[in-house]
């Protein structure tokens, strides 16, 4: 269990990622995705949104026993996560919104590490914005799925180091393979 809960904390801070549009941004690797509003009928949505503050709190709470997991917190300044449900009525402005990020992201100079076409319908793509060579400066994840969109985005000063360290102190194969590709 305790496991399963760092783990997913993990995934969620790094892989909270991220995507770019045309709204004003305070750092290199925030991305604005604009607001929301909840779906009608009672669809899912979820808007999550941790600063710097309670993530320096985070990491006090995980150092003892994952010190790895402390040292990416400490160097992530934001984590947004945004899933809206999808219906009939916003199906369609939702997946152009997505496609609109993406070209944005596209145009900001973020990189494409990860474009996914499944057989489902699932639609992902995952885009880094890099400090030169040292660091990533964010991580943007967007998803069209059946039921829902979901984007992401972490902003700090991130280590491609600390992304493998991460994933091995946790035994994470997502963030493991995701380190490999950084580095590259």
């Amino acid at each position: 269990m305790k496991q399963s809960i760092h783990s997913s904390f993990a995934i969620a801070v790094i892989a909270a990622g991220l995507s770019l549009n045309s709204y004003a941004q305070s750092s290199p690797g925030q991305v604005d995705f604009g607001k929301f509003t909840a779906p009608g009928n009672g669809g899912e949505f979820v808007e999550v949104q941790v600063k710097s503050n309670l993530i320096s709190i985070a990491a006090k709470l995980v150092e003892k026993e994952e010190p790895d997991a402390a040292k990416v917190l400490r160097s992530v300044e934001m984590v947004r996560v945004n899933v809206v449900g999808l219906n009939d009525e916003n199906r369609e402005e939702m997946t152009k919104r997505v496609e609109k990020i993406r070209q944005d992201l596209d145009a900001q100079g973020w990189e494409r590490n990860v474009n996914v076409q499944g057989k489902k319908g699932e639609d992902v793509g995952v885009y880094t914005k890099t400090r030169g060579e040292e660091a990533l400066a964010g991580v943007t994840i967007t998803v069209i799925a059946p039921k829902n969109v979901v984007l992401a985005n972490v902003v700090g000063d991130i280590k491609p180091e600390q992304v493998a360290a991460l994933g091995e102190s946790l035994n994470i194969k997502p963030l493991k393979d995701a380190a490999k590709a950084i580095k590259k």
